[in-house]
């Protein structure tokens, strides 16, 4: 009797989040688009997401994206860029992830779409060939395709995967969103810092080109700001926006500045990693 195969039917995957640890813009190219020196932090806490095979082709979505247009919706157009019409996947996501916040999102929901299809549906793509497809999808998309944090630069896209210390971060989200387009567009906003090295990064060099803009127009990210500053000096935006940080040493040490957060902000304790959390396999016998 033969050995039994044991096929994918699906995968659950955390959809992580990840942190700008500095930011600043070195310049504006001739297409409009920045130049930008960053280090990507992934985030062992994100969105949970759920990818089963179906027989039927074609990849239907639910969740908490059902309000997104499907042309606009970073998931289908990812499962649409690997070009397999002839399969089929069902996907349901639950966000934790706030819109709208800095916090990689929408890049991180594309970047696991094509991960985990790939696997479901054995495509076989290699990580530069899915690479390849997810700049097409966004800037922030290949350093979650990648899978490990980063240093960063070009656009986001030329990326170096780095070591980081165990580190805890306070995430403190303040009750707007801001729109990533209005902050680059801003006449205000710093274009040529001068590039700094890895080394200097890692002896504490680096800050956000774009948080003292985000401050001058959004008075709820400059009151989360001024409270988590007084907490933790270190306190800063990630991204564009709204979502701020700080960073400590333990858990202990982040859920005692969280509990002491004002009314009205939300804010999450959570655990910065240096490669992807593992994707759960469930299989069906053949």
């Amino acid at each position: 009797m033969g050995i039994q195969s044991t096929p994918l039917s699906a995968l659950e995957a955390c959809s992580p989040a990840k942190l700008n640890l500095f930011l600043h813009v070195t310049g504006r190219r001739a297409d409009g688009y920045h130049n930008l020196q960053t280090v990507f932090q992934l985030l062992n806490w994100g969105d949970e997401m759920r990818f089963e095979r179906r027989e039927a082709p074609g990849v239907t979505l639910s969740g908490d994206t059902d309000d997104i247009a499907p042309a606009d919706n970073l998931i289908l157009r990812a499962a649409n860029a690997l070009d397999a019409p002839d399969l089929g996947a069902h996907i349901h996501i639950r966000k934790q992830i706030p819109r709208g916040g800095g916090l990689g999102g929408g890049s991180s929901n594309a970047a696991t779409t094509l991960l985990a299809l790939n696997r479901l549906w054995q495509l076989d793509l290699d990580r530069d060939a899915l690479m390849t497809i997810a700049l097409t999808l966004g800037a922030d998309v290949p350093v979650f395709t990648m899978g490990h944090s980063a240093w960063a630069e070009g656009i986001g896209e030329e990326l170096t995967p780095i070591t980081l210390p165990p580190s805890w971060y306070v995430i403190v989200l303040p009750a707007c969103t801001v729109s990533t387009a209005e902050i680059f567009a801003d006449p205000q906003l710093t274009r040529h810092t001068a590039p700094i090295t890895v080394q200097a990064f890692f002896s504490g060099a680096g800050h956000n080109d774009l948080q003292p803009v985000v401050l001058s127009r959004y008075p709820e990210v400059l009151r989360a700001w001024e409270w988590l500053r007084e907490e933790c000096p270190e306190a800063r935006l990630t991204g564009s926006g709204a979502c701020l940080f700080a960073p400590l040493a333990t858990k202990e040490a982040a859920e005692q500045v969280a509990v002491s957060a004002p009314d009205g902000f939300v804010v999450s304790v959570v655990q910065g990693v240096n490669a992807l959390p593992a994707m759960r396999e469930v299989t069906e016998t053949v």
